[in-house]
């Protein structure tokens, strides 16, 4: 067992995206120092974080320099580099480790690692060739094809039907390894967070219920509107994949929740999610200063939940006409708003979020649709303010 790393220690991120920035802010409200790695500059993360360096993930000589003067590295999106974090390993814990960041960043290692330990996963298979789709079993379609790697909010992946419409799309469109899974009866998307301590200590928060438009994370409540047995299943499956991973940090589990209740396990993030983003205001111990508590080797904190709540994404549409309206969506006592800090807002691209609380999921829903229509611009598949 390591020691713990306490307040007035440099954390490391790498990655600078809104992730890191609510970390950062975490950390810092807990007395530690942050430093931030990537290569871009004015960041979300860099304008919270005491140091931001800018360089190249595949910069090696630059990431150790990095480590050398942190105490802990912590990852703020999938996608670094594993050769960058295990750079930063020969010098300081990197939580979570690099392994893990093999086995999430490519749809067959991650699919394959949870089918393999037993747990329940929808029918997949590789793709990687001609041949392939051809031959491709007739149970897996209708599917959904998506690239191995580097996909995320929708991106890189394409519903297909046929095993001539799989031949096409994969021919045309991918042509790079990728992974056909079947497409899932399902009543509605849920998601855990759970959080590993390098003690092995354990705590899930309860699961978030999910809701997208165009692939993009729109609206997010908690508690789910889900069975308590269903609920009970999910937090115990997040807890057992945190468990085999040998996770230190915070990891999320996306699922399925079939039509007969079944649970299926969907993608794994082994960091804060954005459906989390709620705890913030909800919760006792947010995902973010569980983030900084779990990698640092602190006590795992208190995951209550304080009253059901609602978030909804704030994508860069609703600056088309203009600045939105802050102090319209802001009437509401119970609604809180939350930015990133990105200067140059385009269609599609996470900005900010609105958080609600409310007597019960339905009221702090409707609490949060109702600001963010406020704001102007909104979805056409939203219900107008009340």
């Amino acid at each position: 067992m390591t020691d713990p790393i306490f307040p007035g220690a440099v954390i490391g991120i790498l990655g600078s995206g809104q992730l890191g920035r609510m970390a950062a802010i975490a950390a810092r409200r807990l007395g530690y120092r942050v430093h931030v790695f990537s290569p871009h500059r004015e960041t979300p993360t860099g304008e919270v974080a005491n140091v931001e360096v800018r360089a190249a993930y595949e910069d090696l000589a630059a990431v150790e320099r990095f480590a050398e003067v942190c105490d802990v590295v912590t990852l703020e999106f999938e996608n670094v580099p594993r050769m960058s974090a295990d750079a930063a390993a020969r010098h300081v814990p990197v939580r979570p480790a690099g392994s893990i960041l093999h086995t999430v960043q490519h749809r067959l290692r991650e699919k394959g690692f949870l089918a393999e330990a037993g747990f329940p996963v929808t029918g997949f298979r590789a793709i990687r060739s001609e041949a392939e789709c051809r031959s491709v079993d007739e149970e897996l379609l209708p599917g959904i094809l998506k690239t191995a790697s580097f996909g995320y909010d929708g991106k890189g992946q394409a519903r297909v039907a046929s095993r001539d419409e799989l031949l096409s799309v994969w021919t045309n469109h991918f042509g790079v390894d990728a992974i056909l899974e079947r497409t899932v009866d399902f009543q509605c998307e849920i998601s855990v967070v759970v959080a590993r301590s390098p003690a092995g200590e354990v705590t899930c928060y309860q699961p978030f219920e999910n809701e997208h438009v165009r692939h993009i994370l729109d609206v997010s409540v908690s508690p789910a509107r889900v069975a308590p047995k269903v609920a009970r299943r999910a937090t115990e499956l997040a807890r057992q994949v945190a468990v085999k991973l040998e996770l230190v940090g915070v990891l999320c589990v996306e699922m399925f929740v079939t039509s007969d209740d079944e649970l299926l396990i969907n993608e794994l993030a082994p960091r804060p999610h954005n459906s989390g983003h709620l705890t913030i205001d909800a919760h006792v111990v947010d995902q973010f200063e569980q983030q900084v508590r779990a990698v640092c080797g602190l006590p795992l904190g208190s995951t209550r939940q304080r009253r059901p709540a609602a978030m909804v994404n704030l994508l860069g549409e609703l600056w088309d006409d203009g600045e939105p309206h802050w102090s319209a969506a802001l009437r509401a006592a119970d609604v809180k708003l939350h930015l990133y800090g990105k200067r140059s807002p385009r269609r599609g691209r996470k900005m900010g979020h609105l958080t609600a609380v409310g007597d019960d999921v339905e009221q702090a829903r409707a609490l949060a649709l109702q600001a963010r229509a406020r704001l102007g611009r909104t979805s056409p598949s939203l219900p107008p303010p009340a």
